[in-house]
């Protein structure tokens, strides 16, 4: 199995909807920290299991200075922002962690037995 990691640093604002109350309901920014995890049995033709640039255009430039509530159908917690980051790198991506501050992160990670 081949596995590789992509880091990827953006800035990017993002308010909560929440049924509490919360400064995290006021637009505000962070600049996050995504490590996106691939796997797969074999190589494309170039000898990846997927470019790192790639990688890099498919989330950096979905998100980077950019409100994350334009651009995600759900709530933006660093949970679902994990979610969303995994599916756009469907099929290899089997994990994500997001981290919004050195103190608060989230992860996301593919069970492979519910395929």
């Amino acid at each position: 199995m081949y596995k590789v990691k992509k880091r990827i640093v953006i800035s990017a604002a993002h308010y909560l909807k929440l049924d509490y109350e919360s400064k995290c309901t006021n637009l505000h920014g962070h600049n996050w920290i995504i490590d996106v995890y691939l796997k797969s049995r074999t190589l494309d033709k170039n000898g990846m299991v997927m470019d790192f640039s790639l990688i890099k255009k498919k989330i950096k430039d979905a998100l980077d200075h950019k409100v994350i509530n334009d651009v995600i159908d759900v709530n933006p917690t660093a949970e679902n922002i994990a979610f969303w980051v995994c599916e756009q790198l469907q099929p290899y991506c089997y994990r994500v962690d997001v981290e919004e501050s050195p103190q608060n992160s989230a992860s996301y990670e593919k069970d492979d037995t519910a395929e």
